[in-house]
C-alpha cells in the first residue's frame, strides 16, 4: 500500500483540514495524559512551516450524534494551545466564518465531530460540509482509521488527501512489522481470552515464524492439550478452536510458544504466596497467574535470533506483583535488543502500553502505537477504511 504524505502536497496558502485524535483522559477539568496531543505537534508545525493554515477536527467521547456539553472540545482547546505552543481558536458551530477569519499561525479547532450524527454514519453531506472548509485533507488519526466515518473516509474522496506525520510514522512502523518484515518475525499475544483474539491468532500463524501466547489465553491452549489448569481463567469451550490454531500453525511452519513452566497461586492478590511448577503440575485448587523463568529464558533465546517483534498483550497478571515478572523480563529483553539495533519492535493495545511502561521498556521499543482497536484490526489483517481511503 502506498499513500501520500505532507511532503507530496502543495500547502502554501492552503487551508488544511486535519483529522486528529485528541480523545484524552480528563479529571476535574484537567487533561491527565497529554500524549495524544503532543503527538500531533509535528503535523501542525510542518503544515504551518509550509505556509498552510491548520484546521483540526476530532471526536471526544461517545455523544452518539447529540450535543453533550461535557464532551465539548472547548474543554480540550486550552491544553492543545499550551502543549503545542500555538494560538488555538475554538469553532463551536459556524465553521465557515471561523475559517474565513483565521490569521497566520493560528490553529482552528472544530467542535466534537460526533455531535453530528452524520460523522459516524459516514454521511456524504456532512463530509461535503467539512470539505468546504479546506483545500487539502490530512488524516493524522490512525486510531480512528478502522472506522468508516465522514471525517476519515468520505471526505478523502472530496479533496486532495494525505497522511499526517503521526499517521505516516504509524503506517511505516506497521509495514515494517508485518507488511515486509525482516525475518525471523516473533509475535507476542497475551490477554485474558482467546475468544477476543481469534482473528488475530488466525492471521498471525500464517505470517510470523514464532507466536508466543501468554496470559489467560495460554491456559486455554494448555487445557486443549489435556492439561489440568486448576481454577485458572480458561475458555474450555474453545478447546477445539485452540487445537485448530495449533494445527494451522504447524502447517504454516509457525512455532507456537506456550508456557514451559508456570507460576501458580491460591489467591489473586498482590504478594500472594506462589510457586513455580511444570505446566502439567498446576494444583487443582490453584490458578496460573504468570509464566515461569524457564519460559522467559526460552522467549529471550527466540528474541535474540529474531529481526522483528510485534507485541500485543501481557504474559501474565502484570497488574500485580509478583505476577508481572515474565512480562517485565521479556519486555526488557526486547527493549535491550532494540536499543542495540538488533530488533525492530512494534507494540500496541491498551494493556500492552501499560505493561511496557510499567516494565520500563516502552521508551526503547521501535514504535508504540496508542491506537487500540485500529492496531488490533491491522494485526488481524483487516482493511482499515481510513487507511484504504489514502491509498494511491
Amino acid at each position: 500500500m502506498a499513500w501520500k504524505t505532507l511532503d507530496d502536497m502543495d500547502l502554501n496558502g492552503k487551508r488544511v483540514l486535519v483529522r486528529v485524535d485528541i480523545n484524552v483522559p480528563m479529571e476535574n477539568g484537567v487533561v491527565t495524559d497529554m500524549t495524544r496531543i503532543s503527538r500531533i505537534a509535528d503535523t501542525v508545525y510542518d503544515i504551518q512551516d509550509a505556509g498552510g493554515k491548520v484546521i483540526l477536527m476530532a471526536h471526544y467521547g461517545r455523544p452518539k450524534g447529540k450535543v453533550v456539553e461535557e464532551m465539548s472540545l472547548i474543554h480540550i482547546a486550552p491544553f492543545v494551545a499550551e502543549e503545542l505552543g500555538v494560538p488555538v481558536t475554538f469553532a463551536d458551530s459556524d465553521y465557515r466564518d471561523a475559517v474565513k477569519e483565521m490569521v497566520d499561525d493560528e490553529v482552528l479547532l472544530l467542535e466534537n465531530l460526533r455531535f453530528n450524527p452524520g460523522e459516524e454514519a459516514n454521511d456524504p453531506e456532512f463530509a461535503k460540509r467539512l470539505a468546504t472548509l479546506c483545500d487539502v485533507y490530512v488524516n493524522d488519526a490512525f486510531s480512528a482509521a478502522h472506522r468508516a466515518h465522514a471525517s476519515t473516509e468520505a471526505i478523502s474522496k472530496l479533496r486532495p488527501s494525505c497522511a499526517g506525520r503521526l499517521m505516516e510514522e504509524e503506517l511505516s512502523a506497521l509495514e515494517a512489522a508485518l507488511g515486509k518484515p525482516k525475518r525471523p518475525v516473533v509475535a507476542v499475544v497475551g490477554g485474558a481470552k482467546v475468544s477476543t483474539k481469534l482473528d488475530l491468532l488466525g492471521n498471525l500463524v500464517g505470517k510470523v515464524d514464532h507466536l508466543v501466547i501468554g496470559g489467560g489465553m495460554a491456559n486455554t491452549f494448555l487445557a486443549a492439550q489435556g492439561i489440568n489448569v486448576g481454577k485458572s481463567l480458561c475458555e474450555h469451550d474453545l478447546a477445539d478452536t485452540a487445537r485448530e490454531i495449533l494445527a494451522k500453525a504447524e502447517a504454516a511452519g509457525c512455532e507456537i510458544i506456550l508456557p514451559r513452566d508456570i507460576v501458580v497461586a491460591r489467591e489473586f492478590k498482590a504478594g500472594a504466596a506462589s510457586e513455580t511448577v511444570a505446566p502439567d503440575a498446576c494444583p487443582a485448587d490453584a490458578m496460573i497467574l504468570d509464566a515461569g523463568p524457564a519460559t522467559v529464558a526460552y522467549i529471550e533465546g527466540v528474541l535474540a535470533n529474531a529481526k522483528t517483534l510485534i507485541w500485543n498483550g501481557p504474559l501474565g497478571a502484570f497488574e500485580i506483583e509478583p505476577f508481572d515478572a515474565a512480562t517485565n523480563a521479556a519486555a526488557l529483553a526486547a527493549a535491550k535488543l532494540t536499543k542495540a539495533k538488533k530488533l525492530i519492535s512494534v507494540a500496541g493495545g491498551g494493556d500492552t502500553v501499560a505493561a511496557l511502561n510499567q516494565a520500563g521498556a516502552a521508551a526503547d521499543f521501535t514504535y508504540i502505537s496508542t491506537a487500540g482497536g485500529a492496531f488490533l484490526e491491522w494485526m488481524e489483517g483487516k482493511e482499515l477504511p481510513g487507511v484504504a481511503a489514502l491509498n494511491t
